[in-house]
């Protein structure tokens, strides 16, 4: 399908929404799968045709067989000015799957939901050794952010994480605005590429270019998971129940923060 980012225009975008089991894009990617002996992750618009012909933001997981494994939701969705992706589609509702791969076990943090280290950290709870994190995102928007997330995450969470960004532009057939006081315009700005892996002992691969399209190619030793793991120690001093019992505390209507007040 070609690029949809999402404005008030809905369509044709929505037109090539298509399901993630048996899909033209997942068929295709299959065949690559298995000519190619890789797994691939293919971000697409899904169509549940099931529940309603309900939309999501999933990306689809395909084994190195070519079978596919399963597939993930974007659980965030971004309301940034006028910019609402929940106009196009739902917050996910599979939670936070990991895949276990020839390879190794991973998981896709789908684009806005690296802003949110919850979300990171119940991926990596569920055992994910690499997280992937298909975007594509804006300069003005959060390029002082790229750099920072991602590793954040691995340092955190004791994995790998793949931060994948896009390049170029999209021009659409009608001026919008952005609610930011700006003039009505039909671009969204530069998208600034510059994909990277990060390691959970902190170091990381240089950034792909931020204005051409590139292939980045690194070994990842999932051994380091664990070396760094029982090093730091994060996950077994972290405290969990503690935060399970306050945060289930947090989303009740009638809580009140626990201030102290002379």
């Amino acid at each position: 399908m070609p690029f949809a980012f999402c404005t008030r225009e809905k369509l044709p975008w929505t037109e090539f929404a298509e399901s993630a089991e048996d899909g033209p894009t997942t068929k295709f990617c299959q065949e690559l799968a298995r000519k190619h002996d890789m797994v691939v992750v293919s971000p697409i618009l899904e169509r549940d045709m099931e529940h309603g012909d309900i939309l999501w933001n999933t990306a689809v997981v395909i084994s190195n067989s070519g079978a596919v494994l399963g597939k993930t939701r974007k659980n965030h969705i971004p309301r940034v000015g006028d910019f609402n992706e929940s106009t196009y589609y739902m917050e996910g509702n599979l939670g936070h799957p990991v895949f276990q791969t020839q390879f190794g076990r991973i998981a896709v943090n789908i684009c806005y939901g690296r802003h949110h280290p919850l979300n990171w950290l119940m991926y990596s709870i569920n055992g994910a050794e690499v997280i992937f994190n298909p975007s594509a995102t804006i300069g003005a928007l959060s390029e002082s952010l790229w750099p920072i997330e991602a590793r954040n995450a691995a340092i955190a969470n004791h994995c790998f994480t793949c931060a994948i960004n896009r390049v170029g532009e999209e021009f659409f057939p009608n001026e919008f605005t952005s609610g930011d006081g700006k003039k009505a315009h039909r671009d969204f700005g530069y998208f600034y590429g510059s994909s990277y892996v990060a390691a959970p002992d902190g170091s990381r691969t240089p950034g792909l270019s931020r204005n051409r399209d590139g292939l980045l190619v690194t070994e990842l030793d999932l051994n380091l998971c664990r070396q760094v793991n029982d090093i730091w120690g994060f996950k077994m001093t972290g405290r969990y129940e503690m935060y399970a019992r306050e945060l289930a505390e947090a989303v009740q209507p009638n809580y009140s923060p626990k201030i102290v007040k002379e």
